[in-house]
C-alpha cells in the first residue's frame, strides 16, 4: 500500500514539474482588437509547437505603445501603420522615436459596422455612415430603419480603428460628440448587443452572432506588431509562425 501511495505521489510531483516547465519562455503582448484577434486565434497552436507562452492583454494601441516604451511588454500591436500610430500618440502628447522601433505586418484590419440584431437595416452607404457618425443623421428611419434615435457607441481605447474610419468614411471630419463611450472593441460590441438603437465600429475579426453587420464600403489597413529594437528570438519565431503555418488558423 505504501508503495502505491509513494508511486502516486511521485506521479503527482512529476506532473507538477512537467506543468511548470510546459512553457520554457513567455511573450508579453499589449494590443488593440485587430491584432489581439489574430494572436488569440493562433495562441494555442503556437504554444504547442514552441513551448512559449503568449500572454495577450487587449489594452488598446495607446496603452500598448506606452507599455512597450516602458519595457513592461515585449510586443505591441495595432491595426494601423506605424506612422499613423505615432501620429495618434503625438495627439495624446506622447512623443515616440520611430528609429527605436521595428514593425512587422501580420495581416489586414477591416473595420466592420455593428448594429443590434433587431435592427432591420442591412446596408449603409458611405454618405449614410458619414451622416450618422458626424451627427447629421440622428434617426434610423432616415436610413431605412425603425423610427428610433441612433445611439453611437465609440471606443475610447480603439484609436487606430477610429482614425481609420474617420479617414476613409468621414473624410477627416470629426465625429459627433453625442456618443455612448465604451472602452475596448469587445466593450463596443457588448454595448451594441444590448441596445437596439446602437451602432459602432469594431475590427471585423471580432464579429460573432451577438450582433448584426450591415454591408458597408471596405475600410481596411495593415495590422502590425511592433518591437522596441530588434525582436528577440522568441518574438521573431512568433512573427514567422503568424506569417507561415499560422495563416491556416487565421480568420480573414
Amino acid at each position: 500500500m505504501k508503495k502505491v501511495i509513494c508511486a502516486l505521489l511521485a506521479g503527482m510531483v512529476l506532473l507538477l514539474i512537467c506543468s511548470a516547465g510546459a512553457f520554457a519562455d513567455e511573450i508579453r503582448i499589449g494590443a488593440g482588437a485587430a491584432p489581439a484577434g489574430i494572436l488569440k486565434t493562433i495562441k494555442e497552436y503556437f504554444e504547442k509547437t514552441s513551448a512559449v507562452k503568449l500572454t495577450i492583454v487587449e489594452v488598446g494601441p495607446r496603452i500598448a505603445m506606452q507599455d512597450l516604451l516602458k519595457d513592461t511588454i515585449d510586443v505591441a500591436g495595432a491595426g494601423v501603420t506605424l506612422d499613423e500610430w505615432i501620429a495618434v500618440m503625438k495627439k495624446d502628447g506622447i512623443e515616440v522615436n520611430k528609429a527605436e522601433l521595428q514593425s512587422f505586418v501580420i495581416g489586414k484590419s477591416r473595420a466592420a459596422v455593428f448594429i443590434n440584431k433587431s435592427n432591420p437595416v442591412s446596408r449603409l452607404t458611405k454618405e449614410q455612415l458619414k451622416g450618422i457618425f458626424t451627427g447629421k443623421i440622428t434617426n434610423w428611419r432616415d436610413v431605412g430603419g425603425k423610427d428610433m434615435t441612433i445611439v453611437i457607441v465609440w471606443g475610447k481605447l480603439t484609436p487606430g480603428m477610429n482614425a481609420l474610419f474617420i479617414s476613409k468614411i468621414l473624410d477627416g471630419e470629426s465625429p459627433t460628440k453625442d456618443i455612448l463611450e465604451a472602452v475596448t472593441g469587445p466593450d463596443v460590441k457588448q454595448n451594441i448587443a444590448s441596445n437596439q438603437e446602437a451602432i459602432g465600429i469594431v475590427a471585423s475579426n471580432v464579429v460573432d452572432d451577438t450582433i448584426k453587420v450591415p454591408e458597408i464600403p471596405e475600410v481596411s489597413s495593415d495590422i502590425i506588431l511592433v518591437t522596441k529594437g530588434k525582436p528577440s528570438q522568441r518574438v521573431q519565431r512568433l512573427i514567422d509562425f503568424i506569417k507561415g503555418e499560422g495563416q491556416k488558423y487565421i480568420k480573414q
